[in-house]
């Protein structure tokens, strides 16, 4: 009987680890699209070279190990994924038509249970919500990728130095002084790897339910009651973001398509550890699909909107591709 390991072993021992490297390819790559693609790549990698595998590292650290390979190789022609909110200053007429800037490869918001954030072991899905966050992945796209790449496995993951020295074929030192050039420079975008975000509270998840009501009943004044005075909202693949109560119901009231009660949807959904839903705009007898709002609390209000446009985002978040039937207001 042989000990040759087999295709059948690998992928027995290597399937359980898919989410979190789908988790770690995002974090590199702030694209769930281009994730996917780059774990397909390191599974198939790795399968193929499976039989040469002798053990002298884990099986996690092989694969974290081609992972960030192929990561790193892919950002060498690529430009980091940004926000509207870090393009700038906030746009100074709201009632101007947003500029949509297709061109630009804009950061993505990842479904939950896509990176093991929406699983059913309370400790793992904290570490993965906290890690996913939309500010931290969108600030970790300053850094320079071999810098990303040391603060995610030292940082988030929690690896020993040797251990990352080992997935990089550098060393220790080197280690070492990279993550703390990626510390010094995240501190100066990104809000702080030790401000870990808190489940919902009772009173914030009543105000998710009156933030879908209000877009519902298209109620401007009970948006603006659900928002801290200086919120954010912004709108990739719009370039503009927009800074206080009075911009955001402006922007809202002549931009937006929808005009009155019932003309809007909303499905809620997680995305990066973080309330979101999906958003329909009412066409005939039917709802469409029209944006993907991702939510961040201050206290018991929102201060900060993102609304991704990319409506290839539903199907990836399991929402429906059409909602029928007769809206009444509540």
């Amino acid at each position: 009987m042989s000990d040759k390991p087999s295709s059948e072993d690998f992928l027995r021992l290597a399937d359980p680890m898919r989410r979190e490297l789908l988790a770690h390819c995002y974090r590199m790559l702030g694209s769930v699209h281009d994730a996917e693609d780059l774990v397909q790549e390191t599974y198939l990698r790795a399968w193929r070279g499976y039989e040469g595998f002798e053990g002298r590292s884990s099986l996690r650290t092989w694969l974290y190990r081609i992972a960030t390979t192929q990561c790193l190789t892919a950002l060498d022609s690529r430009g980091r994924r940004p926000l509207p909110t870090g393009l700038g200053a906030p746009a100074a007429e709201p009632t101007a038509p947003p500029v949509e800037r297709g061109e630009v490869p804009w950061l993505e918001p990842v479904p939950d249970g896509m990176v093991g954030a929406g699983g059913d072991d309370p400790a793992a899905i904290v570490t993965a919500r906290e890690s996913i966050r939309l500010a931290l992945v969108a600030a970790l796209q300053y850094l320079p990728p071999r810098q990303r790449a040391v603060l995610i496995l030292r940082d988030v993951l929690k690896w020993r130095a040797a251990e990352v020295a080992e997935v990089l074929d550098t060393t220790t030192v080197a280690v070492n002084s990279i993550l703390q050039r990626a510390r010094a420079q995240l501190q100066e975008v990104a809000p702080s790897l030790d401000d870990r975000p808190q489940p919902l509270t009772q009173e914030q998840q009543a105000q998710l339910d009156r933030y879908m009501k209000a877009f519902e009943s298209y109620d401007m004044r009970a948006i603006t009651e659900l928002l801290t005075k200086e919120a954010i909202w912004e709108m990739p693949p719009f370039d503009g973001w927009y800074q206080g109560v009075e911009a955001i119901v402006a922007l809202i009231t002549t931009n937006c398509p929808a005009r009155g009660p019932g003309d809007l949807r909303l499905v809620p959904t997680w995305a990066n550890g973080q309330p979101a839903f999906g958003m329909y705009l009412r066409e005939g007898d039917h709802y469409r699909p029209f944006a993907l709002p991702v939510l961040t609390f201050t206290g018991s209000l929102i201060s900060h909107v993102s609304m991704f446009f990319d409506l290839s985002l539903f199907e990836l978040f399991g929402l429906p591709s059409t909602l029928d039937g007769a809206f009444a207001t509540k």
